[in-house]
């Protein structure tokens, strides 16, 4: 059971970015008294300014933070303060080049960009944990800040390692995990390509071989090594700073990224959790969003939702303001007006209760002076500062809905050994990315949200059954006391639907001589006999399900029912037409369905329809497939965001009388959403 988290703010908070390092003196008291003008009460600093407090090894100078920090405190502005590790300084890097991370052929990341460094140098590490001590010992108990930020976006930019440190890491990783030799031979396989190993020291990371064809059970375990060692480095800085800190005050990273348990991370080593949202990214000078099918920037609210996951009421430490851009790539238009809040909003509708703004002012130098803030280069007000204003009025008017929990109408089953192993194995890969994409498309655009729950060993069944239907789409790695709870939920009444290629291999990606979805077996009813992705040569493979015709992409499992198995549905066409598709089993209260193929959004409203779950809401809100639908519940009051990702009008239908919580208006029957437009509802019972 996962314990829960260990703050949450008990209002609505505004704030941003704010870095002083890169600017006059003479601008900050103006800045800080501007920013308490729209709103704004908390600000994040100090994330890469190592060089600020130790300009050279060993000398430690505290002014320049000091002078800010009491304007601060002068000024009643509450302060986020980062930990600086994520850009090592030139003295450092260049008098101890060990600490950089490499690429896989062993070149180093040079000084010069920013998270080049590696987690398992020995160097890094106790330079890294001095810095940190000395800041969380100078500034532990100052009254501004209210929280830490440990170093910043751990595993953005890069997310492998391959340095030697690392290398003597994994070597130590496998065999505290293997104990022998002969154990990890077995373990990977490596009679496999005569690759057995006789000595700890022939152990490396992945290294550069013909056809990127390294060894997948090696590259497994490298992925779990690459998670450990990052919540490793992560968990070293909160336990100094939790020696230091007021009670109170709390321990935070930001972003969420590849190679990583965010959820152990957090578990182990913070008190909440931060995200950094940017929607724009969807319109891209490199993408086509008037033809892209992901939904564009609504797309972001698939990434909250696994944000949700990690931390149910969490932060948002970098919110989209202004265009997003380096001088080397991500070129892309400004948020048009209004996206600015829509954006934010999409945030707050899905369970963040903190909007921090990347960032105040658009840097005038540099790499990021393309990213742009709240102001830009001339300081004066604009229009991003107006709907910062506007936002936050909004903002405060939902102080009530601060703490509510998420509606979801079904879950969505995942685990890190079956994320990683789509890192290692593409026919993985493909069935996964379209399913995960599809079945989060589908829940959008047909308004029945869900959460995402992961599985770990100390899951537990209470856990799955807040849930009247579960979504495990392909559980390649299927472990025996997974399988038990997945059955224990059924027969509690609980509904369970996978999809093709489940169950087939074990924990070390090796795969089980049993028939698919092996350990699932009993619970699905269902043998698989055959398999095959489906040919770009052939029509695209349908099943009938009682007279609907439902499309199978990319890959199917061609199944006979087994052990009370029913069949659902039977393929149309290529060579294994008139066999089952769909097979169902009843276990206890409840039933489990193999569906066998990846989702698609026409086939998970065939599913939805079928368990009952579809469009939860409709009885007290309609509304077209362009607007996102959101339901937050506090105690016995149910709150309605309501989101127009369209820059032209949308109607939606109140069923129920409602009260706008933006301006207190009672409300029933159509509504027109102008242009991006969010509208926040109380349903009035």
């Amino acid at each position: 059971m996962r314990k829960p988290q260990n703050f949450q703010w008990k209002e609505m908070t505004m704030g941003t970015c704010y870095y002083p390092e890169h600017w006059s003196r003479e601008l900050w008291q103006d800045d800080l008294q501007r920013m308490k003008a729209v709103g704004i009460t908390v600000i994040r600093v100090a994330e890469f300014a190592w060089n600020k407090v130790e300009p050279e090894e060993g000398v430690f100078t505290f002014d320049f933070w000091d002078e800010f920090m009491e304007l601060c405190k002068q000024e009643e502005m509450q302060v986020i303060f980062g930990t600086p590790t994520a850009t090592p300084p030139a003295w450092l890097t260049e008098k101890y080049p060990e600490v950089l991370n490499c690429r896989q052929d062993g070149v180093p990341y040079r000084h010069g960009a920013r998270r080049h460094y590696n987690y398992n140098s020995p160097k890094y590490r106790e330079l890294s944990a001095r810095i940190v001590e000395k800041l969380a010992q100078h500034y532990g108990k100052h009254p501004a800040i209210v929280g830490w930020q440990i170093d910043n976006e751990l595993n953005c930019e890069v997310d492998e390692f391959y340095s030697e440190a690392d290398s003597v890491a994994f070597r130590n990783f496998v065999k505290e995990k293997y104990k022998t030799l002969d154990n990890l031979n077995e373990a990977w396989g490596t009679v496999f390509w005569n690759q057995t190993y006789t000595d700890w020291e022939q152990i490396y990371v992945p290294r550069p071989v013909l056809n990127n064809g390294c060894n997948p059970h090696l590259r497994l375990d490298y992925y779990r090594f690459i998670s450990e060692s990052t919540i490793s480095f992560c968990k070293m800085q909160a336990e100094i700073i939790s020696k230091y800190k007021k009670d109170g005050d709390y321990i935070t990273t930001n972003g969420m990224f590849w190679n990583l348990d965010n959820h152990k991370m957090a578990e182990e080593c913070l008190d909440v959790y931060t995200y950094d949202s940017y929607p724009s990214f969807a319109f891209g000078l490199n993408r086509d969003p008037k033809t892209a099918k992901d939904l564009n920037d609504r797309h972001w609210s698939k990434n909250l939702t696994e944000v949700r996951s990690i931390c149910p009421h969490f932060g948002i430490m970098e919110q989209q303001s202004g265009a997003g851009g380096w001088t080397t790539r991500m070129e892309g238009p400004a948020p048009r007006p209004g996206q600015l809040t829509l954006w934010a909003m999409q945030s707050v509708a899905h369970g963040a209760d903190y909007i921090s703004f990347f960032r105040w002012r658009t840097c005038t130098f540099s790499t990021e002076m393309y990213w742009h803030g709240i102001l830009d280069y001339d300081n004066r007000d604009n229009r991003k500062l107006a709907e910062v204003k506007d936002f936050y009025n909004k903002l405060k008017c939902l102080d009530e809905v601060c703490g509510a929990d998420y509606t979801a109408a079904f879950g969505v089953l995942k685990d890190y050994d079956n994320m990683w192993d789509t890192n290692v194995d593409v026919w993985h890969r493909r069935v996964e990315a379209q399913s995960s994409e599809e079945i989060f498309i589908a829940s959008e655009i047909y308004h029945t949200p869900y959460n995402t729950l992961y599985l770990s060993e100390d899951t537990d069944i209470k856990e799955l059954q807040k849930y009247p239907v579960l979504i495990y789409a392909h559980p390649v790695i299927m472990t025996g006391k997974r399988a038990a709870l997945l059955k224990e939920y059924v027969a509690n009444g609980g509904i369970l639907i996978i999809g093709c290629r489940s169950g087939y291999k074990q924990e070390n990606g090796k795969c089980v001589m049993l028939p698919q979805p092996g350990l699932l077996q009993k619970i699905t009813g269902s043998d698989v006999r055959d398999f095959t992705f489906t040919s770009p040569a052939e029509p695209s493979v349908t099943a009938n399900w009682d007279g609907q015709t439902i499309d199978m992409p990319i890959f199917n499992d061609i199944m006979e029912p087994v052990e009370e198995g029913e069949t659902l549905a039977f393929y149309d066409n290529s060579y294994y037409a008139g066999k089952p598709a769909v097979i169902r089993k009843n276990t206890g209260k409840g039933y489990a369905i193999h569906f066998g193929s990846t989702f698609s959004r026409e086939s998970m409203k065939v599913l939805l329809e079928y368990t009952g779950i579809l469009e939860p809401f409709q009885a007290m809100l309609e509304a077209p497939q362009e607007v996102e639908v959101i339901q937050r519940v506090k105690g016995n009051k149910k709150y309605f965001f309501v989101l127009n990702y369209m820059g032209s009008e949308q109607k939606i239908v109140l069923k129920k009388q409602m009260r706008s919580l933006y301006d207190n208006v009672i409300a029933n029957g159509e509504i027109c959403m102008k242009p991006y437009e969010t509208i926040v509802y109380e349903v009035l019972e």
